[in-house]
């Protein structure tokens, strides 16, 4: 059977798509220089006022994930939240796309990382089944380095210290760990480890683990699974190796997906089949304790979670719609609005998928894959959205489709 048949045949678990409108008009393309990984893309402007100087290291990284040659889209985010095209550069790696997904190729969350420590971007390159490095200066990547990811279809990283862990979610699934250096990663001998799932190279994307993450201290890697319905936890030797087994706990919710933290360290999931959100204490033996049961949304397939201080914001991608949540100094979760819409959502914002949230927590980031458009919001006191800018021009989703976004 071909991949386009498999393509077109019913999923083993259907996240239903509904609502995706029609675009009231074509988005105008943003034109942007391709660069090397040395060089300075040509239509980046300088600074040239007192305003943009205080904002100029501030930068919106997009992975446009094409399937020919995967790319990093850089741009460069004004005081106000605004962007602007900066540049795009080649990672040296192909992008992929999993079998039968409706609108995120990569099926996952965590696929474009920033670690402040080092000034690294890391983003998979899911096609060639390797991980790209860049340093970040400012809104220029350098010192473009690519390294194996250790199994099929990289789809997820996550970084705790000088570790970076990445999920491989084709064939069997695994995790692999690497040392940060001064020339990018290093596999660390001895830390790969099976997820034990039964997948194909390229696999269908509701079979797939859904994300890798350190818990806020780095002492547990967490994993995803989603028709398995299970989360999977790794506890932390010294050495930055995981034990040699996972515990496996049963998800309160089905198919759990995104993996985030509270203030106090508790892990939120979402969880795609109801649009829920859970919530757990990871304990030291990696069993779970859930302190608050799923929480639905109203909405209609929540994938994506992302946090900005004792708000939340989720990606609903059957009806393309944000969802806000408020959590109080107990971890207890709440909807910041009843009908659970932060934002309403536009023809230019179809699609939706992956966010981020800057380090200063002003403002949230959302991809659109179909419309191949990211949109920005300043977030209120109130954990309200407001909405300052879209950048259009990325590649909307097809055979392929953006996938991955992070802001610094």
């Amino acid at each position: 059977m071909s991949r386009h048949t498999r393509r077109r045949s019913a999923s083993q678990v259907r996240m239903t798509l509904a609502g995706i409108g029609v675009l009231a008009s074509a988005a105008v393309a943003t034109t942007v220089a391709i660069a090397s990984a040395d060089e300075v893309p040509h239509d980046r402007a300088a600074a040239t006022t007192k305003s943009a100087e205080a904002g100029a290291d501030h930068a919106v990284f997009v992975q446009g994930n094409e399937l020919a040659g995967n790319t990093i889209h850089v741009f460069k985010r004004g005081e106000d939240g605004r962007l602007t095209a900066a540049g795009t550069y080649l990672t040296g790696g192909k992008g992929g796309d999993q079998v039968d997904a409706p609108t995120d190729s990569l099926a996952s969350q965590g696929s474009l990382v920033y670690d402040r420590r080092s000034h690294l971007l890391l983003t998979v390159n899911a096609g060639s089944g390797t991980v790209t490095s860049f340093r970040v200066e400012g809104q220029r990547l350098t010192n473009r380095q690519v390294v194996r990811s250790g199994g099929d279809f990289p789809s997820s990283v996550t970084i705790s210290g000088t570790l970076a862990y990445v999920m491989n979610a084709g064939g069997a699934g695994s995790v692999q760990g690497f040392r940060i250096t001064a020339a990018g990663l290093e596999p660390l001998v001895g830390s790969h480890r099976s997820l034990k799932l039964e997948n194909e190279k390229v696999p269908l994307f509701s079979s797939s683990p859904g994300q890798v993450a350190f818990t806020p201290k780095g002492r547990e890697l967490v994993v995803t699974t989603k028709s398995a319905n299970t989360i999977e936890v790794f506890p932390m030797r010294p050495d930055g190796r995981p034990a040699h087994r996972a515990k496996v706990n049963k998800s309160a919710g089905a198919v759990p997906f995104a993996i985030t933290f509270d203030k106090a360290g508790r892990m939120l999931v979402a969880e795609a089949a109801k649009s829920t959100v859970s919530t757990y204490k990871v304990l030291a033996d990696g069993r779970l304790r859930l302190v608050q049961k799923p929480l639905a949304n109203g909405q209609n397939t929540l994938c994506w979670l992302e946090r900005a201080g004792d708000f939340f914001y989720g990606g609903n991608t059957g009806n393309s719609t944000v969802t806000g949540y408020r959590s109080d100094r107990h971890g207890r979760l709440a909807l910041t609005n009843e009908v659970g819409i932060a934002t309403a959502p536009s023809a230019m914002s179809q699609g939706v998928i992956d966010l981020a949230v800057t380090q200063d927590e002003r403002f949230l980031y959302v991809q659109n894959a179909t419309s191949g458009t990211v949109d920005g919001f300043r977030i209120g006191r109130n954990g309200s959205l407001t909405k300052v800018t879209t950048a259009t021009g990325l590649p909307p989703f097809a055979e392929s489709g953006m996938e991955g976004i992070t802001a610094v």
